[in-house]
C-alpha cells in the first residue's frame, strides 16, 4: 500500500477550535502530520523564523512563484500576499505526512478542484449557543465584533454540505481521536489508493495469463 500522505483542509467557524485541534494533532502524532507553512511578503515579527512560521519573501518573487504555478492558493490581505507553496506541500505528502491546511470555505473549494484527493473537514461546536459562549469567553473582542463573527458563521454554514466530514468539537480529546480516525480511514479510500489498485490489478492480470 502506498504510504503517500493526504492534503487535509480544515475550515470552521471562528471560535470552533481549529487551531487547538491542529496543535494537538501535531503533538500526539508528530510523525504523521505536517502543518502547511505559508509564503508571505510581510516582514517577520519578533520571534518568527523563516521556514518554520512562514516562508518570507518579496513581492516580485511571490508574484513570479504564483505566475509559474508554484502556489496552491494565494490571496492579498492588508497589503501583503499570503499563499501555500506547492513544492513544500508535495514534499511533505511524498514523505508520507498528512499536510494540514487551515483555510476558509472559498479557498477550500478551490483546493478541492485542484486536488480532488484532498480531504475537506469542517470544524464546528455542537450548537450555535456554544459557539457564542466560546467567542464571549475569549474576552478579547467587543460585542460588535462577536456579532459580526456570528453573522459570518451563518454565511459559512451554507457551505458545510460541500465538505467530506463535519467534525464536532465538543470534547477536545475525543475530537482529536475522531479526527485522526477519519484521516486514517480516508487514506484507504479508493480515490487515494489508485497506485495500489492498479498494481494489484496488474498482478492479477498476470495470474490470469498464467505468467
Amino acid at each position: 500500500m502506498q504510504d503517500k500522505g493526504i492534503l487535509i483542509v480544515l475550515s470552521g467557524f471562528s471560535g470552533a477550535g481549529k487551531g487547538t485541534l491542529v496543535k494537538e494533532l501535531l503533538n500526539q502524532y508528530q510523525d504523521e502530520y505536517a502543518l502547511s507553512v505559508s509564503m508571505t511578503t510581510r516582514a517577520p515579527r519578533v520571534g518568527e523564523q523563516d521556514g518554520i512560521h512562514y516562508f518570507f519573501t518579496d513581492r516580485a518573487h511571490f508574484e513570479e512563484t504564483a505566475a509559474n504555478g508554484g502556489l496552491i492558493e494565494y490571496a492579498e490581505y492588508c497589503g501583503n500576499y499570503y499563499g501555500t507553496p506547492k513544492a513544500y506541500v508535495e514534499e511533505q505528502l511524498a514523505a508520507g505526512r498528512n499536510v494540514l491546511l487551515e483555510i476558509e470555505i472559498q479557498g477550500a473549494l478551490q483546493i478541492k478542484k485542484l486536488f480532488p484527493e484532498s480531504l475537506l473537514l469542517f470544524v464546528t461546536p455542537p450548537t450555535a449557543v456554544e459557539l457564542e459562549r466560546r467567542l464571549k469567553n475569549r474576552g478579547t473582542e467587543t460585542e460588535e465584533v462577536i456579532a459580526k463573527r456570528l453573522a459570518r458563521a451563518k454565511e459559512e454554514s451554507e457551505g458545510m454540505k460541500a465538505y467530506d466530514y463535519i467534525v464536532i468539537n465538543d470534547d477536545l480529546a475525543k475530537c482529536v481521536e475522531e479526527l485522526h480516525g477519519i484521516v486514517q480511514a480516508a487514506r484507504r479510500e479508493p480515490i487515494r489508493t489508485k497506485a495500489f489498485i492498479e498494481e494489484i490489478q496488474k498482478e492479477l492480470k498476470a495470474f490470469s495469463k498464467g505468467e
